[in-house]
């Protein structure tokens, strides 16, 4: 199959389509018995930089589900780790990164050279998956954000205040920029990496940028994620810019040179439709505790999704953010059976 005649690409090109696209974030994880029957044999570090395990876990939900996309296994966190910073995944702790970057002289200590060949083992996990999956599914790259990764890298473990990264951007924005501005460059370069690999599609994950008030979204994230998505127009590959934060966040993003919006589950999907669907994609935006819900429920949330599209392309279904890990599988299986059965009738 020709790259261009996948049902994911096509929707973003806003071709018609039989039915609507399906793929969902974190679909290669811990609600997986099979995911968790290798992790009981490997950590997930191992399995992040061994692309014969990434490429294992990268396919596990399209052998399940037949996902109309995959997306590659790794983490946000490699490139800080790339660049310097200690990276440990704590057992129910989440990822420390240290030293934590508050200082100049922490920042100075970061480098930015040879990132991409200390990260080679992402390229070589790309090429691996696309020799699996050519003609049954395109494959997503993705990186985090520049606020997002620098969130993690100043806070230096998970936290629910981001007091040190809101101090010094109220304190030290000027410090604050410059590690954006290299994190961008640096993010930039990575995904060209993952592109020239055999990534088809890049998706940027700007999970943090919810904690900005919307005064100072463009300032400080947006206008980072319109740089990367420019600099990577000339590779010909759709870019899809995933920022939680609500619709005024989308708004903000509306002059990017991107593809693809992503609306989180906060978000009324209509307004995002009737303000951005003609210049972008969407993707999104179920709540991912519907999933906890009865089929009667997710057949409704289904419906009512793919009811603001009836006979229009254009449009991705995911979830709101990523999947939660107990999360039912069999209501997996029936939300990805629904989501096929209505968008045909939709289409």
């Amino acid at each position: 199959m020709d790259k261009t005649d996948y049902l994911f690409l096509r929707a973003i090109r806003k071709e018609p389509v039989g039915r609507t696209p399906i793929w969902i974030m974190r679909q290669a994880g811990r609600y997986l018995p099979e995911y968790r029957a290798l992790r009981e044999k490997y950590d997930f570090v191992t399995v992040c930089k061994t692309p014969e395990l990434a490429t294992e876990v990268t396919l596990q939900p399209l052998r399940r589900f037949g996902f109309d996309a995959a997306i590659l296994f790794s983490d946000i966190l490699v490139i800080p780790e790339a660049m310097g910073q200690e990276l440990q995944f704590l057992e129910d702790h989440g990822p420390k990164l240290s030293p934590a970057v508050r200082t100049e002289n922490d920042l100075d200590g970061l480098s930015t050279e040879a990132v991409t060949d200390k990260l080679q083992y992402v390229a070589d996990a790309v090429r691996m998956i696309r020799s699996e999956i050519d003609g049954k599914a395109p494959l997503i790259g993705f990186s985090g954000s520049p606020f997002t990764l620098a969130a993690y890298m100043i806070e230096g473990k998970p936290t629910r205040h981001f007091r040190h990264i809101k101090a010094m951007l109220y304190k030290n924005p000027a410090f604050l920029h410059r590690l954006l501005q290299t994190l961008a460059k640096t993010i930039t370069d990575y995904l060209k990496m993952q592109i020239e690999a055999g990534a088809q599609a890049v998706q940027i994950f700007d999970t943090w940028g919810s904690i900005l008030p919307i005064h100072l979204f463009d300032e400080f994230s947006g206008q980072y994620l319109k740089q990367i998505a420019y600099e990577l127009q000339d590779l010909k590959v759709p870019v899809i810019l995933f920022s939680m934060g609500g619709i005024d966040h989308l708004i903000q993003l509306g002059d990017s040179q991107a593809q693809v919006l992503g609306v989180d589950w906060h978000t009324d999907l209509a307004q995002v439709k009737k303000l951005l669907h003609s210049e972008y994609a969407l993707q999104g935006n179920l709540d991912p505790t519907v999933l906890y819900g009865s089929k009667e429920i997710i057949s409704r949330e289904v419906e009512r999704i793919l009811s603001l599209f009836r006979n229009e392309s254009g449009h991705i279904f995911n979830l709101g953010h990523g999947i939660l890990p107990d999360i039912p599988i069999e209501n997996v299986e029936f939300l990805i059976e629904e989501v096929r059965r209505l968008s045909e009738a939709f289409h």
